[in-house]
């Protein structure tokens, strides 16, 4: 319905009565993705033992000294334990670890700074079109500019056809490639070998984001 009603002329949009206003469906269709794409947030298993959760807290933050309470919570919450941020927070205190490291985040921060003119970053994003097919966006944005290069879209992003676009992306850059020097991406499976080789060729030093960036 949003999309036959932008095919009506200004002029005789007045004249077209409608049950529902465009932004309307669009906030349905907004709600249908979202209804799709949630799942349970509780995993099966009974939750663990208090003093079992506390050491497991105590050991991921030894064992990466640049972790904050946020990234051990975030680690936590992939290996299935529900737990807030404040009790990782509180744990963390009282076993004498910095809850908050800061050393790290601000050497990371620093880099992203001083080499912002020479940084380019890369991920994928996702769209859902009104059927609720979904589509990734492969993209790259220079930190410096700010500017967004959108490199390519596919139902199925796969290493080969990320790489391809790489290739296609570091030709459209022509000369303009020389004033990269760092390409940031995360460590999803689809980054390959190949996909940093093509980097690496141009002489890029291909750099995963520091752990205190996920959060």
């Amino acid at each position: 319905m949003a999309a036959l009603h932008r095919l009506v002329s200004k002029q005789r949009r007045t004249h077209v009565a409608l049950l529902v206003s465009p932004r309307s469906v669009l906030r349905w269709h907004a709600r249908l993705i979202a209804w799709k794409w949630t799942y349970p947030s509780r995993r099966p298993g009974r939750p663990p033992k208090p003093e079992a959760l506390r050491q497991l807290v105590v050991r991921l933050a030894r064992e990466n000294p640049g972790w904050g309470y946020r990234r051990v919570h975030g680690e936590l919450g992939g290996l299935g334990h529900n737990v807030a941020a404040s009790t990782v927070w509180s744990i963390l205190k009282k076993a004498g670890i910095d809850p908050s490291p800061q050393l790290t985040d601000r050497s990371w921060a620093t880099f992203l700074k001083a080499q912002a003119s020479a940084i380019v970053a890369t991920d994928l994003f996702h769209i859902d079109t009104v059927f609720l097919r979904r589509w990734f966006v492969l993209f790259f944005i220079n930190h410096g500019t700010r500017r967004v290069h959108i490199a390519g879209i596919t139902r199925h992003p796969t290493g080969p056809w990320i790489t391809q676009q790489a290739r296609n992306y570091l030709m459209d850059l022509g000369d303009h490639v020389e004033s990269v020097r760092f390409l940031i991406r995360d460590r999803g499976a689809y980054f390959t070998d190949s996909f940093d080789a093509v980097f690496q060729a141009t002489g890029i030093r291909v750099v995963p984001p520091c752990p205190p960036c996920h959060g």
